[in-house]
């Protein structure tokens, strides 16, 4: 299995064969950093762990470059740390017991280039072989750069494959914007708690991170909880672990539809209901 960029990487925790581990993916998760993951797709990970008809794919675009360093990596210079980072998320594939786990290689600059023919090649290449069921990918309100044009790229190729071979379901998840802002009826709410205690292990292979000081697996933990609480303020809680999602789905159905718009559209629904709630009252 031959992809574009030579420092791509294959691991198959199992070690099937590479393309029969691809073809066997029910549910896929697409993101741009190791981690990112173990955070936006985890209701994917818990969903597939131990279950004989469903597995789990990730894909990882972009080479761990610039990472911060501290600590025991402080000295590291950026070509150790890509390797690192990516016999990291090889360990949390192993742990969650990953169907295959692609790591494609890109420079986050080649992943914020329109239509990058290589990067969106291979991701159509993936789809193609995979063809999931539920796709999960970074959302398009997200504020780091490179999931937003991760996303985009991976739009791009899902509209070069026929409407057949598409995903059911494509969920924008959470990482660095978080989406408890959406409107309840917005809100795709993905229930992570099968499996608990699967969080802290799987994110806590990533040493590299934890040891300069992010502790994203408390951070998630933490989070997961607050989603779950906080949700309704006028029901008891149906489940401890929630995360929130935006459903994508419409613009892999309508290749017309503008991502901007979409997107965009979430934010004037939450404008109007704050004016409208405060107009009420005034």
């Amino acid at each position: 299995m031959q992809f574009r960029h030579s420092k791509h990487d294959v691991y198959i925790p199992d070690e099937t064969q590479a393309e029969a581990a691809l073809k066997r993916v029910t549910h896929l998760g697409i993101v741009s950093h190791q981690d990112d993951l173990e955070i936006a797709a985890y209701h994917g990970i818990t969903e597939c762990f131990k279950q004989k008809e469903q597995w789990f794919g990730g894909v990882v675009v972009t080479d761990g470059a610039g990472s911060p360093r501290k600590g025991p990596y402080e000295s590291y210079t950026d070509e150790e740390m890509q390797k690192v980072r990516l016999i990291e998320q090889r360990k949390a594939a192993y742990v969650g017991e990953y169907s295959i786990m692609v790591q494609l290689g890109y420079p986050s600059d080649d992943i914020k280039k329109p239509q990058h023919a290589p990067a969106v090649e291979d991701l159509k290449f993936i789809l193609e072989q995979a063809q999931p069921k539920i796709l999960y990918l970074h959302n398009p309100c997200d504020r780091h750069d490179t999931h937003v044009a991760t996303f985009l790229r991976c739009l791009e190729a899902i509209r070069q494959l026929p409407m057949e071979q598409r995903p059911e379901k494509v969920y924008g998840c959470e990482v660095w914007r978080k989406l408890d802002w959406l409107l309840h009826d917005d809100k795709v709410m993905l229930w992570v708690d099968k499996h608990p205690h699967m969080l802290r292990p799987l994110l806590g292979v990533f040493d590299s991170q934890i040891s300069g000081g992010k502790r994203y697996d408390l951070a998630e933990e933490g989070l997961r909880h607050a989603n779950a609480t906080y949700f309704d303020s006028h029901t008891t809680d149906k489940t401890s672990l929630l995360t929130f999602a935006m459903d994508l789905t419409p613009l892999t159905k309508d290749d017309e539809m503008c991502p901007i718009e979409y997107s965009v559209n979430y934010v004037k629904r939450l404008e109007t209901d704050v004016h409208d709630r405060l107009k009420r009252f005034m």
